[in-house]
């Protein structure tokens, strides 16, 4: 699949602003040729930049993969043995009525390496559903999880829903009302179906919430996940799913009445699935995604009681410790989660975070030169930021002055000048602190 052309669209507009500003230096010359190699070397860049996947070993390939195994003589790939870990990020990229569209960045990490793809390209679904059943579960965090299980096409989604009855958004809007009402009549009156067939729609309908919720129709999720709970209502792992729609509607809409089911539906969870570790994980990760470490603690502890060996439950412990500043506990967390490793690539992750926090610990010299880092890396992001935003309002003024005073046009165009010279400058400073300080490893 071809590599998220962002960055490279990013690289394109600032060498086409360096071209303005030549040409309005009346260096037509050096614009016309530097606006001639931009928008012929980034696009072949884009296009032969590519992830292969050949069932074992994730790869980089194309001119930009070749520049950069010349340059740090490293190729970019990763086995699927070797990746520590799975991270999934999501972002709305469009709000309209019930729907939203999610873009996808995942990114695997091992050892010194990390590559990221994200979603909007045909293959980005082939390449999940190759590549994500390939790694191991405690690797994978809860978006992978529901990627790698519910990433389907959004049409196929929506007819699957059709057939089992569920009505699209605009129709839900006008009938929620009515089932809400239906809803708290057979909770009054203790409708349980048992039959085979209750059974059956019942996990059909789970399956296509999710499917639903993963594509952005998040109102026909959360009518499909009602209809699945009036049938099964005391199946803990469909309360998590349930409990992570709300999240999303929540974040969609804004509305933290949802964010308050929505941890109640995570507690309903864990105590109905009170002897499953696996759910207790994914329950205690979610609480610590919204902010409370306290419940998350619980729950992993819950997950302990149940499985010793819960090797993402002693993450998930170490995660709580840092954010209560205790260093002796993140440090015992990563310890025992080294001792419990299933595999060699889950050990190494687990041995270097005990390292680094060891040092921490025992360094006071390294343990400045961190926080040092860790402050110029929040400023150089605050002034990402900032210049980001300052340079789109600048170039606006620069065009629209140059229609009222020139005077103003010049202001607008120094002012942009400087905002995307701090913004480049900004994103390279970032680059080189986002890397930790060396750690020696340990030789346990």
């Amino acid at each position: 699949m071809r590599i998220s052309p962002g960055g490279y669209f990013a690289v394109a507009a600032i060498f086409t602003f360096a071209a303005l500003v030549l040409l309005r230096t009346q260096r037509d010359l050096f614009a016309l040729i530097l606006v001639a190699l931009t928008w012929t070397i980034i696009p072949i860049l884009v296009l032969t930049d590519r992830l292969s996947f050949d069932g074992s070993v994730l790869s980089r390939r194309g001119l930009t993969a070749f520049v950069d195994r010349i340059i740090s003589r490293r190729t970019a790939a990763i086995a699927v043995t070797d990746v520590e870990r799975v991270e999934v990020t999501s972002v709305r990229t469009l709000r309209r009525g019930g729907n939203v569209r999610y873009r996808y960045r995942v990114e695997l990490i091992s050892e010194g390496s990390a590559l990221t793809f994200a979603s909007g390209s045909r293959q980005f679904r082939r390449m999940i559903h190759a590549l994500l059943p390939r790694i191991a579960e405690h690797k994978l965090d809860a978006r992978a999880c529901e990627l790698r299980d519910h990433l389907v096409d959004v049409s196929a989604a929506r007819s699957e829903a059709e057939r089992l009855g569920v009505a699209p958004s605009a129709v839900l809007e006008n009938a929620r009302a009515a089932a809400e009402k239906r809803i708290e009549k057979h909770r009054r009156d203790g409708h349980t179906p048992t039959s085979e067939e209750d059974v059956e729609r019942a996990t059909l309908l789970r399956r296509v919430a999710n499917d639903l919720r993963i594509a952005g129709c998040l109102q026909q999720s959360a009518e499909a996940f009602r209809r699945a709970l009036l049938i099964e209502p005391r199946n803990a792992r469909m309360i998590y799913e349930y409990a992570r729609l709300l999240k999303a509607q929540a974040s969609a809409f804004g509305d933290a009445r949802l964010l308050g089911r929505s941890c109640a539906a995570l507690t309903l969870a864990a105590r109905r699935g009170s002897q499953d570790a696996r759910l207790l994980e994914r329950i205690g990760e979610s609480f610590l995604e919204y902010c409370d470490p306290a419940r998350a603690a619980k729950i992993f502890r819950r997950a302990l009681d149940v499985d010793e060996n819960s090797f993402r439950a002693q993450l998930g412990l170490a995660e709580v410790a840092l954010s209560d500043g205790k260093l002796a506990h993140v440090i015992h967390h990563y310890n025992d989660a080294v001792r419990i490793a299933p595999d060699k690539a889950a050990a190494r992750l687990a041995r270097r975070e005990a390292d680094y926090y060891s040092r921490l610990s025992n360094d006071d010299e390294y343990l400045a030169a961190e926080l040092r880092r860790m402050n110029w890396l929040e400023g150089a992001g605050r002034v990402q930021r900032l210049t980001a935003r300052l340079s789109f309002a600048a170039l606006l003024i620069a065009l629209v002055g140059s229609s009222i005073d020139q005077m103003v046009a010049g202001l607008g165009w120094a002012l942009a000048s400087s905002s995307i010279i701090g913004w480049f400058g900004s994103l390279i400073i970032r680059k080189f602190l986002t890397t930790r300080g060396r750690v020696e490893p340990s030789d346990a």
